[in-house]
């Protein structure tokens, strides 16, 4: 389950309430979403949310870890060249948090190398007080990965706040995303006797990470089936076929590997099958 993307669709259905928890000067009239035509590279565009309230834009970054590469505050300083090239506008940068770490990693909130530095913020919910959380339906979701001595105790406060919840929809949509993020805290059937079945299977957020996962699995099986037939047929043209070069075919994309079944009709050496890898591996590298 990806936690980051759960937090990036609880921001971009409540943006107003990031707003007020982030941006606490700030009135959130009018929240716009930003769908920016950047690049991607080196960003990882499916862990971040970019919301603009008048000339400021709100740039928040979901981790589960600190881990990452491009290391998180090149991420940071790269992005925020790249979109204030773009808007010409503040650009208020957060990094949050979400599973906690003793990672001298997790306390880093800037890039400095030789004479550039760049800063940004960095919050780590275990250090926050769950009060606003618990009373914001928006931000309720993250409430049990706050600051807390009885976990379990929080985690039953923040189910009583969903049930609350009058509008079924949003309901449904909290529940789903509490009972996910809880995930990095709890064992499933602490959260199952806390959340309602139904709402998981009624909210549409949950269906579509159903169907995302379906079809990776369907994706997962087909490539399976092509790794064992390539490999099959490797055997009978050039024999025995190395635990390393076996590795490296079964790193290869479904498409490559439709590529290499058409190949390896004209191998007669394991020679052949290795030099066709590398010369793969050096057209990706450009």
């Amino acid at each position: 389950m990806t936690y980051d993307n759960t937090c990036k669709y609880i921001a971009s259905q409540n943006p107003a309430s990031f707003v007020r928890w982030l941006l606490p000067n700030t009135e959130p009239q009018e929240v716009q979403i930003l769908k920016t035509e950047l690049p991607a590279e080196p960003i990882r565009a499916d862990s971040l949310i970019l919301l603009r309230v008048g000339n400021t834009i709100l740039h928040l970054e979901f981790e589960k870890l600190p881990y990452s590469d491009p290391p998180i505050p090149e991420r940071m300083l790269n992005y925020w060249v790249r979109l204030y090239g773009e808007y010409r506008c503040r650009i208020e940068q957060v990094v949050i948090f979400l599973k906690q770490s003793n990672s001298p990693l997790v306390f880093q909130d800037r890039f400095a190398q030789d004479n550039t530095q760049h800063r940004y913020r960095v919050i780590r919910l275990w250090e926050q007080d769950p009060t606003p959380f618990l009373t914001d339906p928006g931000l309720l979701p993250l409430a049990p990965l706050t600051r807390t001595d009885s976990p379990r105790a929080l985690l039953g406060q923040v189910a009583a706040q969903v049930d609350i919840i009058e509008e079924p929809v949003q309901r449904r949509e909290v529940s789903v995303c509490t009972s996910i993020l809880a995930g990095l805290l709890h064992k499933p059937n602490v959260i199952n006797q806390l959340f309602r079945e139904e709402n998981m299977q009624e909210s549409l957020f949950y269906q579509e990470i159903i169907q995302k996962g379906v079809q990776k699995g369907l994706q997962q099986g087909q490539k399976q089936e092509a790794v064992s037939l390539t490999m099959r047929q490797l055997r009978r043209r050039i024999g025995e076929i190395s635990p390393a070069i076996e590795e490296r075919i079964r790193a290869l994309s479904l498409s490559q590997l439709e590529d290499l079944g058409e190949a390896l009709l004209d191998f007669s050496a394991p020679a052949d099958l290795t030099a066709w890898l590398d010369n793969l591996e050096s057209i990706e590298r450009g």
